[in-house]
């Protein structure tokens, strides 16, 4: 039985489910793009080719191999994408949420029964239909939870709005006695530099009381100025929107003091090495093409 422990986004990883570039498909076509990014490079004839990404994965795995993290992946599903396991579902304490993902990544969500049936079944929830909420919306730091959300009243038309205010509700039915805090993130369905497809894209913590934060991602200034009070400015490092882009806020901690980042983030790395992280440099950049890094490609199941 998996004893799930899931808190923050820094303490000590014992177990992780890592998704899988494995008979990944085809490249899609532009109408099959779930979002602005892919379909850039869709259409620019740049999209990341099945080896390379296999490659990233498990440069990314000899990670968790070293600080000897349990590491579970999906069952193969043919020609299908597997990357993103941070959609399809995420932990929050001893609790385990399976995502209303968009309807057609559904077998992923089957995927990862194998790993769901080790864990107690009352502690497995779904939300109802109406709730949207995906786990890179989802930012959990001990006493809070920090949510993603899309408000404006053209919510269904845009696939990149991921989690409604019904997701936002179902989380603070559920965990009454922590204070959750959504965010209303800019999206964007043709400019990837200006889409927050996630809380992630545009905001995460490091550490014990550290974050990255991109001020743009925000649609409203106080929901920015809410986590500056929180973290105190001088311990956020501002990325900017070409470094949002290229997803320098999804990174990944294993310990308190150890993150792994993309080796082409030069800037953040070195800031995070100033403020005296261990940080393990992995090439992500073809996988970033799909505007998802490391963190989407993580699902937490057990901390510290």
């Amino acid at each position: 039985m998996l004893q799930l422990n899931v808190k923050n986004e820094t303490s000590r990883l014992r177990t992780v489910v890592l998704g899988s570039a494995t008979d990944n498909g085809p490249t899609p076509t532009a109408e099959e793009a779930y979002d602005p990014k892919s379909l850039e490079h869709i259409l620019a004839g740049t999209y990341p080719v099945e080896a390379d990404m296999v490659d990233e994965m498990e440069a990314f795995n000899k990670v968790f191999q070293k600080y000897d993290v349990q590491v579970f992946r999906p069952e193969r599903i043919e020609n299908y994408n597997q990357i993103f396991t941070r959609d399809i579902g995420f932990a929050i304490d001893d609790i385990f949420i399976k995502a209303n993902i968009l309807p057609d990544r559904e077998r992923e969500l089957d995927a990862i029964q194998y790993i769901i049936d080790q864990m107690d079944p009352i502690k497995v929830v779904r939300p109802p239909e109406e709730v949207h909420i995906e786990g890179g919306d989802v930012m959990l730091w001990n006493d809070y939870i920090f949510i993603g959300t899309y408000k404006g009243s053209d919510y269904k038309d845009y696939i990149t709005a991921r989690t409604n205010m019904q997701g936002v509700q179902y989380i603070k039915d559920l965990f009454p006695n922590k204070i959750v805090k959504e965010f209303d993130l800019v999206k964007s369905k043709m400019e990837a530099r200006d889409n927050a497809l996630h809380l992630d894209c545009c905001f995460q913590p490091v550490g014990d009381k550290k974050g990255i934060i991109y001020k743009s991602g925000f649609r409203e200034e106080a929901d920015y100025r809410y986590l500056v009070k929180l973290f105190g400015k001088e311990n956020l490092f501002h990325i900017t929107r070409e470094e949002m882009y290229n997803m320098n806020s999804n990174v990944f901690s294993i310990a308190p003091d150890v993150v792994v980042s993309e080796k082409n983030f030069t800037r953040l790395n070195t800031w995070l090495r100033e403020q005296g992280f261990t940080v393990e440099e992995i090439p992500y950049a073809e996988i970033a093409k799909q505007e998802g890094l490391l963190r989407c490609s993580t699902l937490p199941l057990i901390r510290d």
